[in-house]
């Protein structure tokens, strides 16, 4: 991250244009002391003087103090890793005033107020009153609005919307999703067809399967992000609900998701296991967190997006995304986290007195404390 740093560039200007401290105090009217301070850092030139200062070295002001009030991508990449990880090990408020800080330091950047609105949704659970995690949601909300409306990033203003949405519906708010998702689904355009079609055209064949790959990943994981919400509407049917879960864990045995993506698949679990206990079937929905229990306690850690022997050509396109491969909470936060969805989820109280659920429960609150 840049500071203003007009003293190293006044220091290697006047020395490139051969003159002292005191020809350039005389230009602009200030004693050598003066001078002197700007390029040791111990003060700054009068604003007044920062046009007279450019204007003679034949630079901008911005280049004069410079100033970038804006992060590259490997930047942000490594500040959020490091939010991350300081969310896991240090107290929350002191890590609040750290993001607050660099928010306004960097507010006109706005891929790095979309990464602190997110890193601010992803560590929202660990403040264990609901009013506080609202209120740190309504935080993140804000930040999305402002990119939505400030960048001209279309790329970026789009998901900012996406994600605004995403804060009205967990602070209650259904009204405002079906107002900015204007209430209904467009078709789907999907450009992979066309790219690698383009591609093809052009001779660059591994580039043009690289783009289909990159297609069914994607389309996959947003197929293991609608099954839990489908499979808890189809409680009130039975046969319905094992249709739909069946098929879930057909396409995610197909698509070895276990070892691809375990992420999206564990969601898959616990609704079921939540389906099961609507369904008054509790022998099922500690089999369902079985399942979650082994995959989360197996040795997916640590965890990074990645391909395998059938996605093989998605590594380009994995470490050009906002945050490369890294999954977006600090790995100590995800095991207890895992542990957390099922040991303090009121929807599993009714199990406690299960031998099986309290077997799950141990390994799963070791699994956190062996990290």
């Amino acid at each position: 991250m840049k500071e203003i740093n007009i003293a190293k560039v006044l220091v290697k200007k006047r020395k490139e244009k051969g003159i002292t401290q005191d020809e350039l105090a005389n230009y602009i009217g200030v004693s050598k002391a003066s001078v002197s301070k700007w390029e040791t850092g111990q003060s700054y030139p009068d604003v007044t003087f920062l046009p007279q200062l450019a204007a003679y070295f034949n630079i901008s002001i911005d280049e004069l103090m410079d100033y970038k009030p804006q992060m590259a991508k490997e930047e942000i990449r490594k500040l959020y890793r490091r939010l991350s990880s300081d969310f896991a090990s240090k107290p929350f408020d002191t890590v609040m005033d750290d993001c607050h800080q660099i928010i306004k330091k960097y507010y006109s950047c706005f891929p790095l107020l979309m990464q602190m609105g997110i890193l601010m949704i992803n560590h929202a659970e660990l403040l264990k009153d609901p009013q506080k995690s609202i209120s740190l949601i309504e935080e993140a909300r804000a930040l999305f609005i402002r990119v939505k409306e400030e960048s001209d990033d279309v790329s970026l203003t789009r998901q900012a919307l996406y994600v605004e949405a995403m804060c009205s519906l967990a602070a209650c708010d259904p009204n405002t999703v079906l107002e900015l998702l204007d209430g209904a689904v467009a078709p789907a355009l999907p450009p992979e067809s066309l790219l690698a079609s383009a591609y093809q055209m052009m001779g660059r064949t591994d580039e043009a399967k690289s783009v289909l790959q990159v297609g069914i990943y994607q389309n996959i994981v947003v197929l293991f992000n609608f099954f839990p919400a489908y499979l808890m509407m189809c409680t009130d049917d039975s046969s319905k609900f094992e249709e739909v879960l069946r098929r879930a864990l057909n396409i995610a045995e197909v698509f070895d998701m276990r070892h691809l993506h375990p992420g999206v698949l564990v969601s898959l679990y616990i609704a079921a296991a939540q389906g099961y206990i609507v369904q008054g079937n509790p022998s099922k929905a500690i089999d369902m967190l079985e399942q979650y229990t082994e995959i989360v306690t197996s040795d997916i850690y640590p965890l990074s997006l990645h391909g395998d022997d059938f996605f093989d050509l998605l590594e380009g396109w994995l470490i050009k995304l906002d945050l490369g491969t890294d999954p977006p909470r600090d790995e100590k936060t995800i095991r207890r986290s895992m542990a957390d969805m099922i040991v303090n989820n009121p929807n599993f109280s009714v199990l406690s007195d299960k031998q099986r659920f309290q077997n799950i429960a141990e390994k799963l609150q070791s699994n956190y404390c062996e990290d």
